[in-house]
């Protein structure tokens, strides 16, 4: 596909023998043909990552009855998204780096698994908080196979004419969660009491992803490794052949290093804000339950913004895109505030909101995919999705910490309004996209580093 730039992001790799399959010697797909072959990958991912967002979403809806049992803080109940995200910052390129050398599928049947068994786990607190933190502990491990490297890095590898509409569609998987999960959550609690809501998302939702992934989930990669191997070339060569920076260069490369503090910013202070949603809302003076639907239509708008941006992304230069969707929360900081909220401003507020935090990770995805290329971006993206998990988790603590000292949460929306401007000036500007040249699949060749256009 042609940047907005005019420079191929992308070049397909020559085959080395007769003997590989002619599709990997053809001609790139249009967006159209990439979807016909592919939109069943799309949908296992859109499911797959919507049960990774679900203890995120639901966990606001939790803290009233937590808190009643067992006399939780909310700082205590979030404690659990800290030791998840910690944990992502070295087990993050771990994962990368299984991706770039097994492939996503096995991670995803196996993280599926187990985090819906630990989800389920929940409902086994018996308000020690040191059983609460050890059964985080065992979902930050397991739930590592599920993020998002996993989802990203099979359709960045699959589609590229329409990779960034694949990207918002796998990314609305997230959006979904947003807007399922509050009003389900709600009525499984309010139903059959807190624990049974707990097995019912684990189980229940886990049951369906895992099914759905088992039949449709691959990676790309991997079929063109058995492909390649029927030939007889090595697997070093195969890595060698994709386009893109070597992982030393990558991490030096300051546009690297530019996307990365933005989306963890972003991701700081919007998982924060989504976390305590409910609770925010709440203190404004607006029911629980309004508050949980409120919080649906923010998700709603979630999808919006994953989709819009994947389109845009496709045909103009996605720094410029993601600059201005991650700069626009500013006002709906603002429209938060005392002096200034009105029950139209808060549902407008949350309209704006969720529609960038529906775009963050998706502009993230993207702009690695495009500056760094496919050569490393499991490893790559492991390390930005360890630290984006860190930003993920450290937010809602933070927020939470914010209430417990203030009794309210208007410093850390007073902090939200610079740092949404912050995050969308970082990624303004980054330059043209880079030009990739091809590299052979020649099983005697030792791995090169693919040429860069300045």
């Amino acid at each position: 596909m042609d940047s907005p730039h005019g420079a191929s992001s992308r070049v397909a790799p020559s085959a080395p023998a007769a003997s590989v399959d002619s599709s990997l010697r053809s001609s790139p797909l249009s967006a159209a043909a990439e979807w016909r072959a592919h939109w069943l990958l799309a949908l296992a991912g859109f499911i797959g990552f919507s049960f990774a967002s679900l203890t995120t979403y639901s966990i606001g809806l939790f803290m009233q009855p937590l808190s009643a049992e067992f006399g939780w803080s909310r700082s205590q109940i979030t404690a659990g998204l800290s030791i998840a995200a910690m944990a992502s910052v070295p087990l993050g390129p771990v994962v990368g780096a299984m991706i770039d050398r097994w492939g996503v599928r096995i991670l995803a049947v196996i993280g599926l698994s187990l985090t819906g068994a630990v989800v389920s786990m929940f409902s086994l607190a018996n308000g020690s908080m040191t059983q609460w933190l050890v059964l985080w502990t065992f979902y930050a491990i397991v739930a590592t196979g599920i993020k998002s490297t996993v989802w990203t890095a099979s359709v960045t590898g699959t589609f590229t004419a329409a990779r960034g509409m694949a990207l918002g569609v796998v990314m609305c998987g997230s959006a979904a969660a947003q807007v399922v999960t509050p009003p389900l959550t709600r009525w499984l609690i309010d139903s059959f009491g807190w624990r049974t809501a707990y097995v019912g998302l684990g189980a229940g939702w886990g049951s369906v992803a895992l099914v759905v992934v088992l039949l449709f989930f691959f990676d790309a990669r991997a079929k063109s490794e058995r492909l390649v191997r029927a030939g007889g070339a090595a697997t070093a060569a195969i890595t060698a052949s994709l386009p893109g920076l070597g992982f030393g260069e990558a991490m030096r490369s300051p546009i690297m290093i530019r996307i990365a503090i933005s989306t963890v910013i972003t991701m700081f202070l919007t998982v924060a804000l989504t976390v305590h949603q409910v609770p925010i809302l709440t203190e404004a003076g607006i029911s629980r339950s309004t508050a949980a639907y409120l919080a649906s239509l923010s998700g709603l708008a979630g999808i919006t913004g994953k989709l819009a941006t994947g389109w845009m992304t496709d045909r103009w230069n996605a720094s410029l895109v993601g600059a201005i969707t991650l700069a626009v929360p500013a006002l709906a900081f603002v429209m938060l505030l005392e002096p200034f909220r009105t029950p139209l401003l808060i549902v407008i507020s949350m309209i704006v909101i969720g529609y960038s935090s529906g775009a963050k990770l998706q502009i993230c995805a993207y702009l690695t995919s495009r500056y760094v290329g496919m050569r490393n971006f499991g490893k790559v993206f492991g390390i930005i999705g360890g630290l984006i998990a860190f930003g993920t988790g450290l937010g809602p603590v933070g927020a939470a910490r914010v209430y417990d000292t203030f009794g309210t949460y208007t410093p850390f929306i007073l902090a939200g309004i610079p740092g949404c401007l912050l995050c969308g000036l970082l990624i303004f500007r980054l330059g043209p996209y880079p030009t990739w040249e091809p590299q052979p699949l020649d099983a005697s060749a030792g791995p090169r580093t693919a040429p860069r256009a300045a």
